[in-house]
């Protein structure tokens, strides 16, 4: 019984360590046995090993016994790919030391190359090895293109939130999230288009709840998320304008003004008036003509392009 035992433990042994293998991509695997067949003489340190999309990676190290002058090349691999491309250079100091930085925007691999090795005898034949830092990875997180503005409703349709995500891939999962008693749930998702911009709808949102995208990541990029405003209701109602140059009945002018009949004095309202939108403070009161609900004072007016009497579109 216990050969039989013991054969059925090497086979899920020898099962596992076949799973694992094929979970590694061969590409990875052929960068880092072309790397460790190299004999380094370049000492090299990261200054972050995780970075947003645009943020600058800087290496820097030592490059003994390289000669000062002696070229340096900041080669990338990206995850996935099967040879390193160059992004950056530079030169050794007179103490043997480097610094060389470049702006990634995806996740991989990082090495510093130096110059072939000079022959060590006259006459030999040259050797196609160059030394090399040891490779090091760097994850790059994606990043948002999104305006915080407010996510409005009207006549029960909500506003897109449109944005990009970069890098600029197609084909990627991107959410929209709402807050909710404490916690971020789902409201819609897309993909990206072939620049990496995206439209989401806010299908079941709740007045005033704050509204977030979200990119969980992929072998590409590492998750990114961003605020993406507050949801609005706006309601249709009739506005009149006033120049409030004297006493307000709140006791204090707002610069972005509004009078209305019964809300507390320092109420923060949304106005939109074509296209044109301005939050505004209650701090007087009026009107008090029959049909109308606001009183804009002369700076809310002329920021919404706003005269006479007419239709507004308001947060209250």
């Amino acid at each position: 019984m216990r050969p039989k035992l013991k054969t059925r433990t090497s086979r899920r042994i020898y099962a596992a360590t076949f799973a694992l293998m094929l979970a590694i991509p061969a590409t990875a695997v052929a960068l880092t046995v072309a790397h460790n067949d190299t004999q380094s003489a370049i000492q090299a340190k990261l200054n972050r090993h995780h970075v947003s999309y645009g943020q600058p990676v800087t290496i820097s190290g030592t490059a003994a016994p390289a000669r000062p002058g002696q070229r340096l090349t900041l080669e990338y691999a990206a995850a996935g790919a099967t040879h390193w491309r160059p992004l950056a250079w530079t030169r050794v100091r007179r103490n043997g030391h480097f610094r060389v930085a470049a702006r990634l925007r995806r996740t991989g691999l990082v090495k510093v190359q130096g110059p072939a090795i000079a022959p060590s005898a006259p006459g030999a034949l040259p050797t196609a090895t160059a030394a090399a830092s040891t490779a090091q990875t760097v994850t790059v997180a994606a990043k948002f293109h999104v305006a915080e503005q407010s996510v409005s409703q009207v006549d029960g349709h909500w506003s897109p939130v449109r944005g990009k995500l970069l890098p600029a891939v197609s084909g990627r999962f991107v959410r929209l999230e709402g807050l909710s008693h404490g916690r971020w749930r789902l409201l819609s998702r897309a993909r990206t288009g072939a620049h990496g911009g995206f439209g989401l709808q806010a299908k079941g949102a709740s007045p005033g709840q704050q509204l977030r995208v979200r990119f969980r990541g992929d072998r590409l990029n590492t998750p990114s998320r961003k605020a993406a405003g507050q949801t609005i209701v706006f309601h249709e109602s009739i506005a009149s304008w006033y120049n409030d140059a004297g006493n307000t009945a709140c006791g204090f002018h707002a610069f972005y003004g509004v009078a209305n009949t019964s809300l507390p004095c320092g109420t923060k309202v949304v106005f939109r008036n074509g296209g044109r939108e301005v939050t505004a403070t209650v701090d007087d009161r009026g009107p008090f003509v029959g049909g109308r609900t606001w009183d804009l004072n002369q700076n809310t007016a002329a920021a919404l392009g706003f005269g006479g009497v007419g239709p507004v579109l308001s947060s209250r």
